[in-house]
């Protein structure tokens, strides 16, 4: 019986040493992504502010794993080029997703 137990304890601590370590790793990088696309949310939404031509327009920022996601409505297509171009300045972005609209809200309703 005192075999069995010994063998089954062997296991035990060989699993629990092989598995721990993987368990904690992807929760440290998945908080380093999270604050990478917070920031990266942040320089987008300067640089846009920052763009005197875009500033009157509600231009929505998300980003997610790199990928930025730009919604909301502007002018003309040629406000939405600018709206991507900017985004695309910032560091880090893997990609631009864009979602904008042209119009406004009220030609929705």
């Amino acid at each position: 019986m005192t075999r069995v137990s010994c063998s089954m304890a062997f296991f035990l601590i060989v699993f629990v040493v092989l598995f721990s370590g993987c368990v904690s790793a992807p929760e440290k990088f998945g908080m380093e992504e999270k604050f990478s696309d917070v920031s990266i949310t942040t320089k987008v939404y300067e640089a846009i502010l920052d763009e005197p031509s875009l500033r009157r327009f509600d231009i929505n920022v998300r980003t997610i794993k790199g990928v930025v996601e730009l919604s909301g409505y502007v002018n003309s297509r040629d406000d939405m080029d600018k709206a991507i171009a900017v985004a695309r300045t910032i560091s880090g972005i893997k990609s631009v997703k864009n979602d904008m609209q042209i119009g406004s809200i009220s030609d929705d309703y």
